[in-house]
């Protein structure tokens, strides 16, 4: 049953993920990845807050395989991120590439936390 929900979540996150960074990229003129740069942010404060509400008994492991490993799993992407980088940094935006490691890695972490601590205050 748990792998049914991943299957499913990851079916609707892949496609979702494809369309908005379609969406975002498409505003910006620019050599920067703005669209999975946010995809991972927004999927980091999902799972951050998915994870959060199971660590404090809110919601159950099915929602956890289906929202968080599913969806998210589909949602969010490492290795564009990670090709983004290196084709920025083969373009000569190294820059751009530096900002793009920073910013992934410091506001996914930070969006993370964020929705760990905000599920505990719903939580609690």
């Amino acid at each position: 049953m748990l792998l049914l929900m991943v299957m499913i979540g990851a079916a609707v996150g892949a496609p979702s993920r494809w369309l908005l960074d379609q969406a975002i990229q498409s505003r910006h003129d620019s050599v920067f990845p703005w669209g999975t740069w946010f995809i991972n942010v927004v999927g980091s404060l999902l799972l951050g807050l998915i994870l959060g509400a199971a660590h404090h008994g809110s919601v159950s492991t099915t929602v956890v395989a289906l929202a968080g490993t599913g969806f998210c799993g589909g949602f969010t992407t490492f290795s564009t991120f990670g090709y983004e980088t290196v084709r920025l940094t083969q373009d000569g935006a190294r820059l751009a590439a530096g900002l793009n490691i920073l910013a992934s890695l410091g506001v996914g972490l930070i969006a993370a936390t964020a929705g760990w601590y905000l599920a505990q205050v719903f939580a609690g």
